[in-house]
C-alpha cells in the first residue's frame, strides 16, 4: 500500500452524476434499491490522477480497474454521489473489501514507508512506521483485504516482478508498475553491496 494524492474532482462530475444521483436518492429511500451507477464513466479520471497505480494492491492496474466507494453504498448511502468518497481500486481488492468501511485503512490516509515486499515471498508486511493508533486498523487492512500473502494477489505481483527479472522491464519500469517491489529490490541491492564490500 502506498501514498497517492486526492484526484481533484471532474468539472463536469456535478452535473452528470452528483446532480442526477442525489436526486435519485431523494425520491428513493429504499435501501433495497441500489443506486444508478454514475461514477464509473469518471473512472478514468481516477485511472490518469493516480498513474494507473491503486494504493491498497500498490501496483498498476487498468483492464479490471473500478471506483471504489471508500465508505460503502451499503452503509453510507448518503455519500454514493460524493467524489471524495472514491477511490481507485482492482475489481478484486473492491469485493474483498465490501463494506468493511473504515474498518480498514482510507487508501488516501496511507503514507509511504508503511507497508513493505519482501522478497523472495513478495509478501506484503506492516512496518514500524506506521503510527501506535493506526497498526491494528493497518494489520486488519491486510487482513480483509488478504493483501499479505492471498495466492492471487502474489500471481499478480509475481507477474509483474518476472518482468523484470527477465529483463525486459528496468527498475525504473518496475517502479511505475509496482513501487513496493522495486523497493524492495533496491533494499536487496544495497544489502548485497554492502556484504561485498565486507566490513570496513
Amino acid at each position: 500500500m502506498i501514498n497517492l494524492t486526492p484526484v481533484p474532482k471532474p468539472a463536469e462530475f456535478d452535473s452528470k452524476a452528483s446532480q442526477p444521483g442525489n436526486n435519485w436518492l431523494a425520491q428513493n429511500a429504499d435501501p433495497a434499491k441500489r443506486p444508478p451507477d454514475k461514477w464509473s464513466p469518471f473512472r478514468r479520471y481516477l485511472i490518469d490522477g493516480q498513474s494507473g497505480l491503486y494504493a491498497y494492491g500498490a501496483m498498476f492496474c487498468v483492464p479490471e480497474a473500478q471506483v471504489d466507494h471508500y465508505l460503502s453504498i451499503a452503509n453510507y448511502r448518503h455519500l454514493a454521489y460524493e467524489w471524495t468518497n472514491y477511490r481507485y481500486s482492482s475489481g478484486l481488492l473492491n469485493n474483498l473489501k465490501d463494506n468493511h468501511d473504515d474498518a480498514v485503512l482510507d487508501p488516501y490516509e496511507i503514507e509511504n514507508g508503511w507497508f513493505e515486499i519482501l522478497l523472495p515471498s513478495l509478501q506484503l508486511i506492516c512496518t514500524n512506521k506506521i503510527p501506535c493508533h493506526l497498526r491494528f486498523k493497518a494489520g486488519e487492512t491486510l487482513r480483509l483485504l488478504k493483501l499479505r500473502d492471498d495466492e492471487r494477489i502474489i500471481r499478480w505481483r509475481q507477474s509483474i516482478f518476472a518482468e523484470y527479472q527477465l529483463g525486459r522491464m528496468s527498475l525504473e519500469g518496475l517502479r511505475a508498475w509496482a513501487p513496493l517491489i522495486a523497493d524492495a529490490v533496491e533494499r536487496l541491492n544495497a544489502s548485497s553491496l554492502s556484504e561485498s564490500r565486507g566490513p570496513e
